[in-house]
């Protein structure tokens, strides 16, 4: 069999983050006497880079006089708080174990900004998940392809038929099909299974438990 891989989102998909990224946008918009947000709000947010975080949170977005301030300030402060409430989701870490024992590799592409990717990969994936790349790396963000292709580069991965992407968002979706590859798309995240299948997605699981099925469901229908 050739080696396979199989690329994550993290956000809303491999871990729950959106506590840590509420308190530290909130954070840094009340030091500035600005309105905050719930989690509710930020969850719709998020999938698009902190920029766009920010962007979104601030009244006027880009607009407004203190934007760079702001988003320089939150990144600050939300990379030394990012491990304060996330936690993998219920099963991911089994999950990616059984994973790799079946001999997949496993790696991360996200948008959010590399340094906290790698830090988070580090704290809670670095016995499973070979390689991950975040914002800043490559010249685009999600839904661009170029992160995929460097993951696959990184990899030795040169066939998309042996590549498969697993993430929670309409991004990832987009991401998926611009790149050529396969994607399953998960509803645990941040946005609901209505929403996913609004915006294309096909498989969709409601669980880590049926993540290695799914994995292995997909491929089979591929030989």
């Amino acid at each position: 069999m050739n080696k396979r891989l199989i690329i994550f989102d993290l956000d809303g998909t491999l871990l729950n983050t959106l506590d840590d990224l509420t308190d530290s946008l909130n954070h840094v918009l009340a030091a500035h006497g600005l309105p905050q947000h719930s989690k509710q709000a930020v969850k719709g947010f998020v999938g698009n880079g902190v920029r766009k975080l920010i962007e979104r949170a601030v009244p006027g977005g880009t607009e407004h006089p203190l934007f760079d301030t702001i988003l320089q300030e939150n990144r600050e402060y939300y990379r030394e708080h990012m491990n304060i409430k996330t936690a993998p989701y219920p099963g991911v870490l089994r999950a990616l174990k059984k994973l790799k024992d079946a001999g997949y590799l496993l790696a991360i592409a996200s948008n959010k900004y590399d340094s906290a990717t790698q830090g988070l990969r580090e704290q809670f994936f670095r016995d499973t998940i070979v390689t991950a790349i975040g914002d800043g790396v490559v010249a685009t963000k999600k839904p661009e392809p170029e992160i995929i292709y460097e993951v696959m580069r990184r990899c030795d991965i040169s066939d998309r038929a042996d590549v498969l992407y697993v993430g929670d968002s309409d991004v990832d979706i987009r991401t998926a099909a611009n790149a050529g590859i396969g994607c399953i798309s998960v509803s645990w995240g941040f946005r609901s299974v209505k929403f996913l299948k609004e915006h294309g997605a096909g498989i969709i699981i409601d669980r880590a438990g049926k993540l290695p099925e799914a994995v292995e469901d997909f491929f089979r229908e591929k030989r």
